[in-house]
């Protein structure tokens, strides 16, 4: 994983050679010079890392997410805020099969970050709401859960909320 000032000083030397290349007419050259920096931008916002071990997630290898997840060093320092909410989700996701109190702090971090997309926050919302309501907080609980409704604006989540109230009405 290279650094963030790395990869924007890679996607501008990449884009100036671009235009030399265009300048002595190596069109060729130029148009995949200037794609090379458009990858290194988008690797700028969409941290590689964080893709594989979404990756290895959809697989459910949360063994293989977590050692993707460890090669992230100082996730303050190397990623940008957004990637910092979904790295802190995806340790959650990983926690909240073993230990719910930290799965709690990397959910509550991820949400104070917050998320790009709004089912994934929905989703973040959720898994509180579930160790909450586990943990016997219920008012914080239901609270979570209301915000999680209203974030879920396609409707992927309204099974998994039906049931979640259906258990807080038993507590």
């Amino acid at each position: 994983m290279f650094p963030k000032i790395i990869k924007l000083i890679l996607a501008v030397a990449s884009l100036g050679y671009a235009g030399y290349q265009f300048y002595e007419n190596y069109i060729g050259n130029g148009i995949f010079l200037s794609l090379l920096s458009a990858v290194f931008v988008l690797l700028y916002f969409k941290n590689e890392i964080i893709f594989l071990a979404f990756l290895r997630l959809r697989k459910q290898d949360f063994n293989g997410t977590e050692k993707w997840l460890s090669k992230i060093k100082n996730p303050s320092r190397s990623l940008v805020q957004k990637q910092q909410g979904y790295f802190y989700y995806l340790q959650g996701i990983i926690q909240s099969q073993n230990n719910l109190t930290i799965a709690e702090k990397y959910f509550k971090k991820a949400i104070q970050l917050g998320l790009s997309m709004n089912h994934d926050l929905a989703m973040a919302k959720m898994s509180l709401a579930g160790i909450l309501m586990q943990k016997r907080r219920k008012r914080e609980a239901t609270l979570l859960l209301s915000e999680a409704k209203k974030l879920d604006k396609h409707n992927m989540l309204t099974e998994q909320m039906r049931m979640m109230q259906q258990q807080m009405k038993k507590i």
